[in-house]
């Protein structure tokens, strides 16, 4: 897929853009990218295996470090890490909940809110994120999408002077697309 194509998008007021693609969220043009992690930040499979992957060392050395310093990360926090050989000024893991553990749609959006914070506390304009919980963590389609819209309309409604001003809703899965397209059509 040579550029991501634009699915949905919502204003808020003059600045706030938030747009749901279907892309690779490696090549997304935007200053931040969002991982979808666990609590150890271990970047073995998955999303965060791919950004790892392409990341190179320096990303799971500072994510090691990270964990060192503060142990496990809890569910629904968020952390900046370099983004290494990657096009970005870094890499905000987001520890999503597992399915199962209970409040999961709350905790994903707590975990979606603590990565737009540290992209504002950055200074980042834009960022984008993959479709957290909803892959090996196994949390429903359902339950993401109400997430994923939720902490962005809540984002944009509590923070309108920002420097965060788009944020894209990056996809590659028909049931996570059908599921926020649905959600965003409530």
């Amino acid at each position: 897929m040579a550029g991501a194509t634009i699915l949905h998008e919502i204003r808020f007021g003059p600045a706030g853009l938030f747009e749901v693609v279907e892309g690779n969220l490696l090549a997304e043009p935007v200053e931040a990218i969002v991982n979808a992690a666990n609590g150890m930040l271990a970047h073995g499979g998955g999303v965060a295996g791919i950004i790892s992957r392409a990341a190179g060392p320096a990303l799971q050395l500072e994510s090691d470090r990270i964990v060192r310093e503060r142990e496990m990360l809890p569910t629904g926090s968020a952390v900046v890490t370099t983004a290494g050989d990657l096009p970005f000024k870094g890499v905000i893991h987001a520890v999503g909940p597992r399915h199962g553990e209970g409040d999961e749609e709350a905790k994903l959006a707590r975990a979606l809110a603590a990565a737009f914070r540290c992209a504002h506390e950055a200074g980042w304009a834009s960022l984008s994120f993959p479709a957290v919980s909803s892959g090996i963590f196994a949390v429903p389609a359902e339950i993401c999408a109400r997430a994923y819209v939720g902490a962005v309309r809540g984002w944009f409604a509590s923070q309108p002077a920002s420097s965060l001003r788009n944020v894209r809703l990056c996809l590659r899965d028909q049931p996570i697309i059908e599921a926020v397209l649905k959600e965003l059509m409530r």
